[in-house]
């Protein structure tokens, strides 16, 4: 099977220069829905789902590859080697702004830029560094999941999502993440909140921008901080979003940010 048929890669746009997002956990490419539209009159735009994802084939999973990053970052490359596409502007949300950094770092010549959404390289503290979970509540998190996920689907995803006076928000991130394969959501969600790629932001070479909420209970300010001191050359944007999915709750700020560091 080809990989752009695997990841359910779809390509929209009239420009020459590309945007290719990444979601999230429990994510699809659906989530880029408020975001597209203000792109797709300049520029070249690929939308696709991870492997384990919305409509991405599901028999393609393997535990021995996706419960590392690298393997959903050479999936990355593959897509963009398949298209013919180099100089692509990467947009990942949370685990995904990692995702591009390391397929970033492997094949530099295919990526002109790099923006990340509510990133973070570790959710658990560490001594000085704050990643806004304790080893013990991470773990907590993910037993939880474990024994029940649809459970864990409906209560998380609304303290995730933040914005308790838009309830509708929270609903729609629990709906997808209801949807997604339980035992693919186990491993997605510990690859995510058991990595620690700190040490690979010193080697991120392609321009860089980091948008932050204001407040987020996943990705604290803190998080984009320490990135931005860590990333050369990179931008931090702080922004009076809140939450961790700015991308469907401030679509407008979101979609402003990222033009401005474009132009």
């Amino acid at each position: 099977m080809s990989v752009l048929k695997r990841n359910n890669v779809t390509v929209r746009g009239k420009g020459t220069r590309v945007i290719l997002l990444a979601h999230g956990f429990g994510c699809d490419q659906h989530m880029w829905k408020y975001i597209t539209p203000a792109f797709e009159a300049d520029y070249k735009i690929v939308l696709f789902d991870h492997v384990g994802a919305g409509k991405s084939d599901l028999s393609a999973y393997a535990s021995d590859k996706y419960t590392k990053l690298e393997g959903y970052a050479d999936d990355i490359i593959a897509m963009l080697e398949a298209l013919h596409m180099e100089q692509v502007i990467f947009v990942g949300h949370s685990v995904s702004a990692m995702i591009g950094a390391l397929a970033s770092i492997k094949a530099p010549r295919l990526f002109a830029s790099l923006i990340m959404v509510a990133p973070s390289p570790c959710y658990i503290n560490d001594g000085d560094y704050i990643g806004g979970f304790s080893h013990t509540q991470i773990e907590e998190l993910l037993e939880a999941l474990d024994s029940n996920h649809l459970g864990w689907s409906v209560s998380m995803a609304p303290v995730i999502m933040g914005n308790a006076d838009r309830p509708e928000l929270g609903e729609e991130l629990a709906n997808s993440f209801c949807q997604t394969d339980p035992a693919i959501a186990r491993e997605f969600a510990r690859t995510t909140f058991l990595t620690d790629k700190r040490n690979i932001l010193s080697s991120i070479t392609t321009p860089t921008l980091i948008l932050q909420c204001s407040s987020d209970v996943i990705a604290p300010v803190a998080v984009g901080e320490y990135m931005q001191q860590h990333i050369p050359g990179s931008q931090l944007v702080v922004m009076n979003a809140t939450g961790h999915c700015p991308n469907l709750s401030a679509p407008a700020e979101t979609i402003a940010a990222i033009k401005e560091f474009l132009s």
